[in-house]
């Protein structure tokens, strides 16, 4: 079957509503809630019901990985598109820069948040931009989060993009969804560094090759290894089994 083909909508690939549609389709007139899942992702949902219940409640959970992608072959018969963070990232700042619109980047710190707003003003010009850098921890408590909510209520945005890495920043923005006034909340953790260029993301050609982790990987190990040669391995695992039981 080929993509071009699809009936528009959301896939079900390992019985998360994945969406298959192009970005263009995207109904930005409503308040809506965009997540990303990929291997490692998915196999953290295992163990994290919070995290599983976050992304499964997603408006849209884009396919941000080839093992999704493989996996939606390999189960459904569905050839998907892979959408990373960074595509849905460019594509709302486009969308912005054409209209005049606002959006606030919530996570990192202040010098990636600086050279964020940096690129920003030569790149999309028209869009108006406000930045919050939250506190490092594990878990966020009371006062934090109404800080947080108080912040980019200020700047009431079209769109706001939460980097604080997953699964916190998922289960964050499910939280506090109807707290915050933005019509598009968007989780894209990695691309906050990648768009500032604190951390360069893979040549495009590596992008397309499928490759992208690989590079990653070899330039970040001792962040990356663990996402994907333990996590990695454990999601193949786990799509060999469930092919062994669509047979039974």
């Amino acid at each position: 079957m080929n993509y071009d083909t699809l009936t528009y909508g959301n896939t079900s690939v390992l019985e998360f509503p994945v969406y298959n549609m192009g970005l263009e389709q995207l109904d930005l007139n409503r308040k809506t809630l965009i997540n990303t899942i990929n291997q490692y992702s998915y196999i953290v949902t295992q163990k994290d019901t919070a995290f599983k219940k976050a992304l499964m409640e997603s408006d849209v959970l884009l396919p941000d990985g080839v093992g999704i992608v493989f996996a939606s072959q390999l189960l459904n018969g569905q050839k998907i598109k892979k959408i990373a963070g960074a595509d849905i990232h460019k594509y709302l700042l486009e969308q912005l820069n054409a209209k005049g619109g606002k959006c606030f980047y919530l996570g990192s710190t202040e010098t990636t948040l600086g050279k964020i707003k940096e690129h920003l003003t030569e790149e999309y010009p028209n869009v108006k931009v406000e930045t919050y850098s939250p506190p490092y921890k594990p878990e966020f408590d009371e006062e934090d989060n109404k800080r947080m909510i108080a912040a980019v209520n200020s700047f009431n945005p079209d769109v706001l993009f939460v980097g604080m890495t997953a699964p916190k920043q998922e289960k964050w923005a499910h939280a506090h969804k109807q707290q915050l006034n933005a019509k598009t909340i968007c989780s894209i953790g990695a691309v906050f560094d990648f768009y500032a260029g604190t951390v360069n993301r893979p040549k495009q050609i590596w992008i397309n090759l499928g490759l992208e982790w690989f590079i990653r990987l070899v330039n970040e190990p001792k962040r990356m290894w663990k996402r994907y040669l333990y996590y990695g391995p454990k999601f193949v695992y786990e799509l060999i089994n469930k092919k062994i039981q669509q047979f039974h």
